[in-house]
C-alpha cells in the first residue's frame, strides 16, 4: 500500500508539470486556434528566469578579511554578495536561499512580455494558415529560442536548489499510520500547480474579462458582432498562457536542473496530454495531465518493467492511440472536434 501511494504522489508531481503546460497550450488553441509548438520553449525560458535571478542574487565583490589569513599570514580575499552587503548577512542570505520562489516575481512580467511579443510579432500572421504551417513556424521558433539559451547559459544542466527549509523530506503517511517519505519541494510544486490552475479557472469563470474570453472561445464571430475586440483579449490570454508555462518552469528547477533542451522534453508529452484531454478543453487538459502522470509513474515501477520492458517510455503514447481510436475528441473535448 505504501508503494502504491508513493507512486500516486510521484504521478501527481509529474502530472502537475504536464497539467500546467497543457493548460497553457489549451488556452492558446482554444482562443486563437493556433498549434503552438514553441510552448515548451516558454517552459524552458521560465526555468532560466530562475537561473538568472539566482545568479543576480549571487553577484559578489571581493574584500580583504583581516581576520582570515593563509599559511603565510597574508589576509585573505573573500567574496561578499551584494545583497548581503545591502541587506545584511542574515536577510541577504535568506534572499539568496529563496531565489527560486522570488524568481516568480521576475518571471511573470518577463513571460507575459515574451508571450505578447511572440503573438504580435509572429504567430498573428499564421492564424488563417493551415495547422501544418503553424507547427513548422512555432517549432522553428522553439529551436531558435533553445539555441539562444544554449549560447548564453551553456549546454550543461545548471543546479538551482530549493530553499534550505524546503529541501528536506516529510513523512506524509504519519497521519494515517504509514511510512511515506517524500521530498518537501515536490509537495510544494504540486500545491503550487493547484493554486495556479485554480487561479486560471477562477479568472475565466468569475471575471468579466474571463467570461468574454469563454464566450469568444465558443463563438468568436458573435462576440465580435457585439462590438467587443475579442482579438485583443485573446492576445492577453496568450500572454497569460506564456506566464503559466513560465511559472511551471520556474518552480520545476529544483526538481530537474535547467538545460537548454528541457522544453522539447516536455513539449511532445504535453501535446499528447492535450489530445487525450480534448483539444480546446481546459478541464480535460488538467485531468489528462494528472491521470497520465500517475499512469507513467506506475509504469516506471520495476515490477511492471520486468513484465513489459520499456513500458514506462511508451505508456502515454499507447493511451493516446487508444483514446484517438475510440474517442477522437478526447476525454472532455467538445463533440465534433477532431472527429471529422
Amino acid at each position: 500500500m505504501d508503494a502504491i501511494l508513493l507512486q500516486i504522489l510521484n504521478g501527481l508531481d509529474k502530472g502537475s508539470a504536464y497539467a500546467l503546460i497543457a493548460l497553457g497550450l489549451t488556452l492558446i488553441f482554444g482562443t486563437l486556434g493556433v498549434v503552438n509548438f514553441a510552448h515548451g520553449a516558454l517552459f524552458m525560458i521560465g526555468a532560466f528566469c530562475a537561473v538568472t535571478v539566482q545568479r543576480l542574487f549571487s553577484l559578489s565583490f571581493e574584500t580583504i578579511d583581516e581576520t582570515q589569513t593563509d599559511f603565510l599570514g597574508n589576509a585573505l580575499k573573500v567574496k561578499t554578495p551584494y545583497v548581503e552587503a545591502w541587506f545584511g548577512p542574515q536577510m541577504g542570505g535568506a534572499i539568496i536561499d529563496w531565489a527560486v520562489p522570488l524568481a516568480i516575481l521576475f518571471a511573470i512580467p518577463i513571460m507575459v512580455f515574451v508571450g505578447y511579443a511572440m503573438e504580435r510579432g509572429l504567430i498573428k500572421h499564421f492564424y488563417k494558415r493551415p495547422h501544418a504551417d503553424q507547427i513548422l513556424v512555432t517549432f522553428g521558433l522553439a529551436i531558435v529560442l533553445q539555441e539562444v539559451i544554449k549560447y548564453f547559459y551553456g549546454a550543461n544542466p545548471i543546479q538551482t536548489p530549493a530553499p534550505e527549509s524546503l529541501s528536506g523530506i516529510v513523512n506524509l503517511g504519519a497521519i494515517i499510520g504509514m511510512d511515506i517519505v517524500y521530498p518537501v519541494w515536490r509537495v510544494v510544486y504540486f500545491l503550487f500547480s493547484l493554486l495556479v490552475i485554480g487561479g486560471i479557472f477562477s479568472f475565466l469563470q468569475f471575471t468579466t474579462f474571463g467570461m468574454v474570453v469563454r464566450a469568444g472561445m465558443a463563438d468568436r464571430e458573435t462576440v465580435g458582432l457585439l462590438g467587443i475586440n475579442i482579438d485583443k483579449r485573446f492576445t492577453v490570454m496568450f500572454g497569460i498562457a506564456a506566464a503559466v508555462a513560465g511559472l511551471a518552469g520556474v518552480m520545476y528547477t529544483p526538481i530537474n536542473s535547467p538545460n537548454y533542451h528541457m522544453g522539447m522534453d516536455f513539449l511532445v508529452l504535453s501535446f499528447v496530454v492535450v489530445v487525450v484531454g480534448g483539444m480546446g478543453s481546459l478541464p480535460g487538459a488538467v485531468l489528462a495531465g494528472f491521470l497520465l502522470g500517475i499512469l507513467e509513474s506506475f509504469a516506471s515501477m520495476n515490477e511492471i518493467k520486468s513484465i513489459i520492458p520499456g513500458i514506462d517510455q511508451i505508456i502515454i503514447y499507447v493511451v493516446a492511440i487508444i483514446i484517438l481510436l475510440t474517442r477522437p475528441r478526447g476525454l472532455m473535448g467538445r463533440k465534433g472536434v477532431m472527429e471529422d
